[in-house]
């Protein structure tokens, strides 16, 4: 594999989506072929399981189901973007990868992280990400961000005790592994955001230049 993966990581509200789209621009000003995509998605298959995932219903899913039914789509996700993509070259910016699952299956939904690990290396077989951005910030300010959009998802529905688990494994992942995460203030301005993002950038540049 020759490209570069990096995935944005962080809760609802941390501004994920809007702050890939600007290292998307400038890292394609740059001259770099770059790859935008998401889990759970990323392609038909998989954004069918997502709508599975995140579309709230009646009837409760089991955790094992809801962390199944993720990695499937990572296994699609794979396969047919990821995989390709760095296998070209290209810069692969993913909104969410498997740091969520250990975020949100682990430390939300108290799944043991060996069961989660043992299907990491099923699926991914060693792949990682190159590096992961962790969008932190507190809860009550990426909850109310994610009310002002609109109608919740299934996830979004959650109490805040299980948003302050998802935020603590992510900020332990991050702190046992600095080399390969870069926390992020998510809770200040956009434009403070994006200058944080900048001073990241000659680092992003050199990496996808590797």
């Amino acid at each position: 594999m020759t490209g570069l993966f990096i995935t944005l990581e962080g809760p609802e509200g941390a501004g994920k989506t809007t702050n890939r789209e600007f290292l998307a621009e400038h890292l394609r000003q740059a001259g770099h072929d770059v790859v935008l995509t998401r889990e759970p998605g990323g392609t038909p298959l998989a954004e069918r399981i997502r709508e599975l995932l995140l579309a709230p219903s009646d009837e409760t899913m089991a955790v094992d189901a809801e962390l199944l039914l993720m990695f499937a789509a990572r296994a699609q996700h794979l396969a047919r973007v990821i995989r390709p993509a760095l296998e070209r070259g290209a810069v692969v910016l993913c909104d969410r990868f498997t740091d969520a699952t250990y975020a949100y299956q682990g430390g939300g939904r108290g799944i043991g992280i060996d069961r989660i690990a043992t299907l990491e290396q099923f699926v991914q077989q060693g792949l990682q990400p190159d590096l992961t951005l962790v969008f932190d910030l507190p809860v009550d300010i990426g909850l109310a961000r994610a009310a002002a959009r609109g109608r919740l998802d299934r996830f979004e529905q959650e109490g805040r005790p299980f948003f302050e688990a998802v935020r603590q494994a992510y900020l332990a992942r991050a702190q046992a592994s600095p080399a390969r995460y870069r926390v992020i203030d998510a809770a200040q301005s956009l434009a403070q955001v994006q200058h944080s993002l900048l001073v990241l950038l000659p680092e992003l540049l050199e990496r996808a230049r590797g």
